[in-house]
């Protein structure tokens, strides 16, 4: 939280250890796992529902590796604006990084993220915004996701996540968002566990081939009710994760289970992205429906931000014993041969049949495709060719 003063403490004691939060016999600074790949993060994004400007924030902290970062991507028309710090990891419960910050309001219900003006330094970045988040649906706990490869565990994560409405601004070198509730939703999970994060580790079998397939999360909004729908599925049709499920906004009513959910997604001729989707619930409760997914505006997710394709900067990275604070540009004009990979697209959602037919939403689509799906005609993969992931 922005603002935040450490209290005097001797050894290990830090704020939390105030809290009856412990489950074991340790300080809340240590973790329980001694995995180099555990971590603790927040996602949050931020869209105007007709596509004008997409923001995605995160803050992380990793423990076994005393370090805590975090990052703002502003996307509109053409620019990526990236701000990103890093900084060692002090008091857990400091949830600031450089002009960046995270504050629970109200547990499950309300947040506030930031990003503090620096126009006139070296370290200046045109980019400052003050929201605040008011969630639409009770969060929800999402399934576990656990991989294991040649004997180790890669992937051990538990999630929470949440559709919600924002309020407050952005300015982006001097233009500025003003953000209302009724315009501006969004989605955000928490997640903690363990996967891959920091500097690689030294190469090996244990290393390769952490995802595969076709990752697809689609968590949708609608006047009553959010759809989280979640697939991660390999070449041969197995699925290492799926979810499809409805939450009313009325705390009330209990969460509904859609059953397998199946994917229809339509490719740019050539690449590997995705220009529009239908998502099938064939085993929905009171009548199978579909939902069109029209993407509205796409943020390169992997570009500037950590998520692991940069050398010099990915989650967990040591960057230095002292705050630091960096500015990534990209226009996707100028820049199309860096497109590459993850992709999160503000979304408009269209339901068919069942007993919300014609409803529509608004949220996220995010997809990536790791090597061969045959499904969809992708035999294996270059990552270094921009025109697989884009069409210039």
């Amino acid at each position: 939280m922005s603002g935040f003063e450490t209290p005097a403490s001797h050894g290990d004691v830090s704020s939390f250890d105030d809290y009856p939060v412990h489950q074991a016999a340790e300080m809340v600074r240590h973790v329980v796992s001694s995995d180099r790949n555990f971590y603790d993060r927040y996602y949050f994004n931020c869209h105007a529902n007709d596509g004008e400007a997409f923001l995605i924030f995160g803050l992380g902290q990793y423990p076994n590796l005393a370090v805590t970062d975090a990052f703002a991507l502003l996307v509109t028309g053409n620019t990526h604006r990236v701000v990103r710090a890093s900084r060692e990891l002090g008091d857990r419960m400091d949830t600031s990084v450089g002009p960046l910050s995270v504050e629970v309001v109200k547990p499950l219900r309300e947040l506030r993220i930031a990003c503090q003006p620096r126009n006139d330094d070296e370290r200046a970045h045109g980019l400052s915004f003050d929201l605040h988040w008011t969630g639409s649906i009770p969060a929800y706990e999402e399934p576990r996701q656990f991989q294991r490869m040649h004997g180790r565990p890669v992937f051990d994560t538990m999630r929470l996540a949440q559709t919600g409405r924002w309020s407050g601004h952005i300015e982006l070198d001097g233009r500025r968002f003003e953000v209302t509730p009724e315009r501006w939703w969004g989605t955000r999970d928490r997640s903690w566990g363990v996967r891959p994060v920091g500097e690689p580790e030294p190469p090996g079998i244990r290393t390769e081939g952490q995802m595969q397939g076709f990752w697809n999360y689609v968590p949708m909004q609608f006047e009553d009710h959010s759809i989280l729908y979640m697939v991660n599925e390999h070449d041969d049709g197995t699925r290492v994760i799926e979810e499809a499920t409805r939450i009313w906004s009325d705390p009330a009513r209990e969460p509904e289970h859609l059953g397998r959910p199946e994917h229809d997604a339509v490719l740019t001729p050539g690449t590997r992205y995705v220009s529009g989707s239908t998502l099938r619930f064939p085993e929905a409760l009171g009548g199978g429906f579909e939902i069109e997914v029209e993407p509205l505006l796409d943020a390169w997710l992997l570009l500037g931000t950590g998520y692991g394709i940069e050398e010099d900067w990915r989650f967990g990275m040591y960057q230095g014993p002292g705050e630091v604070v960096q500015v990534v540009d990209i226009d996707y004009e100028r820049d199309s041969d860096r497109l590459f990979g993850l992709v999160d697209q503000v979304g408009r959602f269209t339901q068919a049949g069942g007993d919300r037919d014609g409803a529509v939403g608004f949220g996220l689509h995010e997809f990536f495709f790791v090597d061969t799906f045959s499904r969809y005609g992708l035999q294996g993969w270059d990552p270094t060719v921009a025109s697989q992931w884009a069409d210039d």
